[in-house]
């Protein structure tokens, strides 16, 4: 198994406007494509207007097939184009993580 750790940093002032967006739009079409949901933070402390975003999948080839699976879907396709409109991101950065020997089990997507 294996995380994904997306982290996305915005604007000053354009996060919240971002995740109630995401929240109502993105992430019900996101939970029906891709992998176990895991959460969503907003930074406190350290680089400020960032949210960090974590995904668990059985392996990379299972991510693939889902995540392309999400993007010929028409609902998301219209969502990302809004989102992009919003013209709030800054940068994106996403990582794959693989658990050690000691991490507990994640659960089953």
């Amino acid at each position: 198994m294996i995380v994904e750790q997306r982290t996305y940093s915005f604007k000053p002032g354009q996060l919240d406007r971002w995740l109630r967006k995401y929240e109502t739009e993105g992430l019900p079409i996101q939970k029906k494509h891709l992998g176990t949901f895991m959460g969503l933070w907003v930074t406190e402390i350290g680089p400020l207007h960032q949210i960090v975003m974590m995904w668990a999948y059985q392996g990379l080839g299972d991510r693939e097939t889902r995540r392309a699976a999400m993007a010929a879907d028409p609902a998301w396709t219209k969502f990302i184009g809004e989102v992009w409109a919003l013209d709030a991101m800054v940068s994106q950065e996403v990582k794959m993580l693989k658990p050690t020997a000691i991490c507990p089990p994640l659960p089953a997507a």
